[in-house]
């Protein structure tokens, strides 16, 4: 019996896409509502843009004019008086106590926040975290005049007792003696915002603590490990990019805090050594004292001294922005 051996021919060859075709799909943009959205996007970008380089072309052209007729230096200054002929102004106290009192914010406020994120994440029952979650939404929802108006009231006739106790034992320092005058000073004020930026750090690292792999904690608990060295080992290396966002965040608000800071604090143009005798201020807080009765060559000084509340922010996100990407191997994005 013969054997005929038949032939199978191949099938043609799929067609190649064009080369609009394949810059179009490079794109992502091949379908009209694609296109138009990418647009929309495109543009909003540009305009956030647009309204920074405005900000930033206004604030220097009126600081430029202050700055010109400014008779003492600018940055060295502890004096603001704009209605001397010429004028004598200068942002030393402004700076020293902005930085001073966001630094003790952050320091009391992301340890705790931290905590709070993981207790509500890996420790707390579900109905407990949502019921604490909720509260601490609430918190971030409360307008800063409120924060300020239960400061004054409540906040500094209780800080006494926490004045007394650090002047007792760590007076001899000289960072915290205390005269027994009123506790409106840099260390309220870190203690007021550090409560006013705790919800923002909260939230955040409490989101990002949720987006770690599950299959990173069974890996780690598979190995034996304890649940807090399964949070050291694979829940905080993770979310360390994400904390330190939220940190920023935080920070910004600090930064920029103005309602709350002038109602608490008692504001004098020198620096104290002392945390916790009054005096000092801040860039928003002086803005916000100042600005009403100020002449035209009083608010150009304000706005100056807004430029370098501005300059210190975009620093700030700045080397936000380059630590996370030195840690990008633990971005949610990555994982």
């Amino acid at each position: 019996m013969d054997i005929t051996t038949q032939h199978v021919e191949a099938p043609p060859p799929a067609p190649q896409p064009t080369d609009a075709e394949q810059k179009r799909a490079a794109r992502g943009a091949t379908r009209p509502g694609d296109r138009i959205f990418l647009g929309l996007s495109r543009g909003s970008g540009i305009f956030l843009l647009v309204i920074m380089a405005a900000i930033a072309v206004f604030l220097t052209y009126r600081a430029s004019l202050a700055i010109s007729k400014d008779d003492g230096n600018f940055l060295t200054t502890f004096e603001w008086n704009t209605n001397l002929n010429p004028p004598v102004f200068g942002i030393a106290v402004l700076a020293f106590g902005t930085v001073v009192s966001s630094i003790i914010a952050m320091v009391i406020a992301v340890p705790i926040a931290v905590a709070i994120a993981l207790f509500l994440t890996h420790y707390a029952p579900r109905k407990l975290s949502g019921l604490i979650a909720y509260v601490i939404d609430l918190l971030a929802a409360v307008p800063s005049i409120v924060y300020g108006l239960w400061g004054a009231l409540i906040l500094v006739p209780h800080m006494t007792g926490l004045f007394g106790w650090l002047d007792e034992y760590l007076g001899w320092t000289g960072v915290f003696s205390w005269d027994g005058g009123a506790p409106r000073s840099m260390l309220t004020v870190g203690v007021l915002l550090a409560i006013m930026i705790l919800p923002i750090i909260t939230n955040v690292s409490r989101e990002v603590f949720r987006q770690v792999p599950q299959m990173h904690e069974e890996a780690a608990l598979a190995l034996g490990a304890t649940r807090w060295e399964v949070i050291r080992i694979a829940v905080i290396p993770f979310g360390r990019s994400g904390v330190i966002s939220a940190s920023m965040l935080g920070l910004g608000r600090a930064l920029g805090e103005t309602m709350a800071v002038a109602t608490v604090l008692s504001p004098t143009f020198d620096i104290q050594a002392s945390l916790l005798d009054p005096g000092g201020g801040t860039f928003a807080q002086n803005i916000a004292s100042k600005f009403g009765e100020a002449t035209t060559q009083g608010r150009d000084a304000l706005i100056a001294s807004g430029l370098v509340l501005f300059v210190i922010t975009l620093l700030v996100n700045g080397a936000a922005r380059a630590i996370i990407a030195r840690r990008k191997e633990y971005s949610g994005a990555n994982a």
